[in-house]
């Protein structure tokens, strides 16, 4: 199966610069995700990828060779796209079976294929179904083997489950999964979902006004995160702000944390504190603060602490904490990332525009 390698890629439309000289490499088989918020430029990306749109500087290649001449058809790539973009006047099989159709395939060969897509896929439709007779979660699940009976080696997938409810977005992303790396696909799938891109990829790209701001794995992502925005979009975090004394963080809501062995931070600087709601604990630490608010998520316990400097710490724990709104606490930090203090200011590093 084909490397993809995005080169530089730049795409303008007028004034605004969607896609910003972007680079990533896609492996051979490899399941890569690209996740940002709205207007980032991930689904521009794929396009360009694709060949809806042409890039004004940079490349697309496929295992070394520029694609940029190709037409979409002549890419070697399956698309599947949020709106789901069956042909309403064929069956499910008649769907499934079209790829093979307009390859020149005999009817009964493309309809064997078509079935055996169907049946990879599980799709729960009759093959004699139509669309209107279709749910959502059926509907996609019948674009998706139309792209696998496609016979491509790139599968390019943008939002194909944010029209799905919960439930059915959840079945059909493990089975998605399943499918690329069972037929050792090459997959790029671009979703504003992060929970959703972190289950199904190797890897995942976060992209933010146009740029990447880092590449990893989910875990990598999750417990390592390189910038401010990536730590707040990839999962839930707390932040706060502090300064750099004397080899620690002396944070404005009240104690010290120690400073990270190797860092280049210096005397004064002002930072930010990072840290998930699972790795703060109740157990008489040295954050003072009251509880806000308390919700159960099923397994979980949710809080919202207000500390006395009035900064706000959401803390997650797996059993009943004992405590009631309004009761007052003491908190303690595990892992945390330090963060220069960012030169925009807090609010617009963390900014999901």
């Amino acid at each position: 199966m084909p490397e993809i390698r995005l080169e530089g890629l730049v795409k303008r439309y007028g004034r605004v610069t969607a896609v910003d000289g972007v680079d990533l490499l896609v492996g051979d088989g490899e399941y890569v995700g690209i996740i940002g918020p709205s207007g980032c430029g991930k689904s521009t990306t794929f396009r360009l990828v694709a060949g809806i749109e042409t890039p004004d500087e940079g490349d697309v290649l496929f295992d070394g060779e520029s694609i940029l001449h190709l037409p979409p058809e002549e890419r070697g790539v399956a698309l599947v796209f949020q709106n789901i973009a069956l042909f309403p006047h064929m069956t499910a099989l008649g769907n499934a079976a079209y790829s093979p159709r307009v390859r020149g395939l005999p009817v009964a060969r493309a309809r064997e294929i078509g079935k055996q897509a169907l049946r990879a896929v599980r799709a729960r439709a009759r093959p004699e179904d139509r669309p209107e007779e279709m749910s959502m979660g059926e509907m996609q699940e019948v674009a998706l083997a139309r792209a696998l009976a496609s016979d491509a080696n790139v599968l390019l997938l943008d939002e194909p489950l944010s029209a799905l409810d919960a439930k059915a977005a959840m079945e059909l992303r493990a089975r998605l999964r399943e499918l690329v790396k069972s037929r050792g696909l090459t997959a790029l799938h671009v979703t504003h979902d992060q929970e959703e891109a972190m289950a199904v990829s190797d890897r995942v790209a976060v992209m933010r006004a146009g740029r990447i701001e880092q590449v990893g794995t989910p875990r990598e992502l999750y417990e390592r995160p390189e910038t401010l925005f990536v730590m707040n979009f990839v999962g839930e975090a707390n932040f706060l702000v502090g300064s750099v004394r004397r080899g620690q963080v002396e944070l404005h809501a009240g104690p010290s944390v120690d400073l990270p062995p190797g860092s280049n931070l210096r005397e004064g600087d002002l930072v930010v504190v990072g840290f998930r709601p699972e790795e703060v604990a109740l157990d008489g630490g040295p954050l003072e603060g009251r509880v806000k608010l308390r919700s159960y998520l099923g397994g979980m316990y949710r809080l919202e602490v207000v500390l006395r400097g009035g900064e706000v710490v959401r803390v997650v724990l797996p059993g009943d904490p004992g405590v009631r709104e309004g009761d007052g606490v003491r908190l303690s930090i595990g892992r945390y990332r330090v963060f220069p203090y960012p030169r925009e200011g807090l609010t617009r590093a963390l900014a999901v525009e």
